[in-house]
């Protein structure tokens, strides 16, 4: 349960990037130029590079991350292969540091060693579950699909109303899908909720004040 509910709060945490920085792009250039073409552009671009870079960035840390446990195993493979005696004191000694007598953490570890040594050991020393070991293309799927879930919204924003309330509602409908993913995932995490949600909606309304006011600033002075 732990474990698929990290997986969903990083989720709605790939979301909410995908809302802000996405949101962020065409709203800028929505300051610029009122033109179509150039913002639907931008947005697309934003959506596609974002979503292979947080699925790139993904990939390469839970890769570290799995590649590390696979090293711990092997070592603790080798531990066991080489001295299991001193290795099974390690195990007892380990269940008496967490509270139990030194006859029940011993035949705690004896009857762990006997159904399965490595498994045991990797628990208990580790923390590491050999079956619960996460795929880094699975991850990597998962935030590129949330970071594009979530940048959709902010490009239907911009896209359909008319050209005078294209940045106004994009803003509502962005400040409002932060404040649903923002108390979403303080709810997953046990945070506040209410203090998460403002954080994240008043982080999202400062990115998209700065690059409006950037657009606004190219597009007076010429630049654009």
């Amino acid at each position: 349960m732990a474990a698929r509910l990290n997986w969903l709060r990083a989720g709605v945490l790939g979301a909410n990037d995908g809302i802000v920085s996405v949101a962020a792009v065409v709203v800028g250039v929505a300051g610029a130029t009122p033109e179509l073409a150039p913002i639907a552009t931008a947005g697309v671009a934003a959506l596609v590079g974002g979503a292979i870079s947080m699925a790139l960035g993904e990939y390469v840390s839970v890769s570290s991350a799995r590649d590390n446990q696979r090293a711990l195993i092997a070592k603790e493979e080798g531990e066991l292969a080489a001295d299991p005696e001193i290795e099974f004191e390690e195990l007892t000694a380990l269940y008496r540091d967490k509270g139990l007598s030194e006859q029940t953490a011993r035949q705690v570890a004896r009857e762990l060693t006997d159904h399965d040594p490595l498994t045991a050991h990797l628990e208990a020393e580790l923390g590491i579950d050999q079956d619960d070991i996460a795929s880094p293309w699975q991850a990597a799927a998962a935030s590129a699909l949330a970071f594009f879930c979530g940048a959709v919204l902010p490009m239907l924003a911009i896209l359909l109303p008319p050209p005078d309330w294209r940045i106004p509602v994009t803003v509502v409908a962005v400040l409002v899908a932060l404040a649903v993913t923002g108390a979403v995932a303080a709810r997953i995490g046990g945070a506040r909720v209410v203090r998460a949600t403002l954080r994240v909606v008043i982080g999202g309304g400062l990115a998209l004040a700065a690059t409006y006011l950037i657009g606004t600033l190219l597009d007076s002075s010429g630049i654009v």
